[in-house]
């Protein structure tokens, strides 16, 4: 220390911090007393665009309520979900209106949708995480059954769920509900991913040897090869050419098969969830079937592929 340190005014000292509670990596605190009445299911129909799900006329889906047409935030199933964890839902696009100001309005509307009272946004922070809330502030139990691997339960939205669940196909909703348990002591929140609408759009008993077979189906189709280079290159030879609209138009017509297909296992979850049990079906983005020479998802800006289905309400 030099002489002149000496003079210099020491700093106040920092006060401690109360001692919290440590929680071991893994595990999750208890669930405080049930702040909210109604039990809440989310259903994600992956890659379900909205006009495929209005062609299948799913009389029984239908009866929760109005179907809209909504716009997702991300064309990507991990970052989708990943913005449906943080409590926003898909949008409608109302001219004149702050973003805040919409965030603001949807937010309270949780306050009817879980029977709950004065839910604000300004209580997920600093988090910013729904399953958070719901858990650790509201008393649910929270649980997610997911079909795709991209939300394998190692990823990062597995964070404040009692159950987290891969489900061992990829599309059968309907072997989701047996895992599907209502606790009668506190609400119980259930987001489920649903692989059925996704690419190949296949029913579970249907022979996996015949469905189409796509690559790079998480993109844009274009030119493909063992090697990629220039067309003009003389060493390039074209392996690969775009599926015809005929095709295209195929596949979505399976996409449509697999929302009617669904129609009937969705009624058996109306007729299993407990009363004032609030659910949302909705889709994490939509999908191209040749619209300007694009197909799938992922990196595409194309209104189709952000136009989803949206519905809610209670059954009873």
């Amino acid at each position: 220390m030099g002489l002149f340190d000496a003079f210099k005014k020491k700093p106040a000292p920092t006060p401690k911090r109360p001692v919290r509670p440590l929680v071991r990596a893994g595990a999750l605190p208890p669930h405080p007393e049930p702040q909210a009445d109604n039990d809440f299911v989310v259903v994600i129909l992956d890659s379900c665009r909205y006009d495929s799900f209005m062609a299948a006329e799913p009389k029984k889906t239908m009866k929760l309520g109005k179907v809209e047409k909504r716009y997702t935030y991300a064309t990507w199933t991990a970052p989708s979900h990943y913005n449906l964890l943080t409590g926003l839902l898909p949008h409608t696009t109302p001219p004149n209106v702050y973003a805040s100001e919409y965030y603001k309005e949807d937010f309270f509307n949780y306050n009817d949708r879980l029977g709950a009272k004065d839910i604000e946004f300004a209580q997920m922070v600093p988090s910013l995480w729904f399953p958070t809330l719901l858990r650790n502030t509201l008393g649910y139990k929270t649980n997610a059954r997911v079909s795709l691997p991209v939300l394998n339960p190692k990823t990062g939205i597995n964070r404040d769920f009692d159950s987290f669940q891969l489900m061992d196909s990829h599309n059968d909703m309907a072997a989701m509900l047996p895992t599907m348990t209502f606790d009668s002591e506190r609400p119980n929140y259930y987001l489920l991913n649903v692989g059925e609408t996704h690419y190949p759009y296949a029913k579970p008993d249907e022979d996996s040897s015949m469905w189409p077979r796509i690559s790079g189906v998480n993109g844009v189709f274009r030119k493909m090869n063992d090697q990629i280079g220039d067309a003009d290159n003389p060493n390039f030879t074209e392996e690969f050419q775009f599926f015809d609209q005929d095709k295209l138009d195929q596949l979505q017509e399976r996409q449509v098969d697999t929302v009617r297909y669904l129609d009937d296992v969705f009624e058996q979850l109306f007729d299993m969830v407990p009363k004032n049990t609030h659910i949302i079906v909705t889709a994490d983005h939509g999908e191209l079937f040749g619209e300007e020479g694009y197909f799938g998802h992922g990196p595409i800006l194309h209104d189709k592929v952000l136009e989803v289905p949206y519905l809610e309400g209670k059954i009873r």
